[in-house]
């Protein structure tokens, strides 16, 4: 699993490598633009205005929104990621912290309209997972929803045949998230399929 200084290298191209996998429709992207499209779709369905992006990279979707008014928070542990995030979104509220640590501290009396975090998640096992959603519902406000975009499946049955299919390039490292083993240790959650390894999590308050 890449670490902070890993991500810093990978920053430049970042987003070449995702819309590669994408492309060919193959794991881990597969879908990926639709998983973005449809959480600012949701976003922009919702109330207020204000957006927290747990792991924001070089800020795709965040940017989509701070264009449309939003006002956004993001965190990252990749210095040189929220370099490339700072030129694109200049009033953009940004801090750098590694979430595996926790919720950061600079947040705590914050709370937000929308939470959103994208191919991130995957870095926390499923304990670690089951408390930082548990912490951050504490951080939305009224009619507020958490939305969490990774690879990511409804049973733990199809993630192994994914695990299968994908054997030469998955990623050992990460933990994908499962509904089978989330849902009864989270309220509120839901699971939307976008492709046959993405998904993504909704959680309200």
């Amino acid at each position: 699993m890449l670490d902070n200084k890993g991500f810093d290298l990978w920053s430049k191209n970042y987003d070449k490598s995702v819309n590669l996998s994408e492309e060919n429709d193959k794991y881990p992207f597969a879908g990926y633009r639709d998983l973005l499209g449809t959480i600012y779709s949701k976003i922009r369905c919702g109330q207020g205005k204000k957006v927290l992006d747990i792991g924001i990279g070089t800020g795709v979707l965040a940017k989509r929104l701070y264009d449309d008014g939003y006002e956004i928070t993001g965190i990252d542990f990749s210095k040189n990621m929220l370099t490339v995030v700072k030129e694109k979104m200049p009033n953009a509220f940004l801090v750098e912290h590694d979430f595996s640590q926790g919720y950061p501290e600079q947040l705590a009396k914050e709370k937000f309209d929308a939470i959103v975090c994208t191919y991130a998640i995957h870095h926390l096992d499923d304990d670690q997972k089951v408390i930082f959603i548990n912490e951050l519902q504490n951080h939305l406000n009224e009619n507020g929803s958490i939305y969490i975009g990774d690879v990511a499946f409804e049973r733990v049955d199809e993630c192994e045949q994914c695990k299968i299919e994908n054997a030469e390039c998955w990623d050992y490292d990460e933990i994908y998230p499962v509904l089978e083993t989330l849902a009864s240790r989270v309220k509120n959650i839901s699971f939307l399929r976008i492709s046959h390894c993405a998904g993504i999590f909704i959680i309200s308050k």
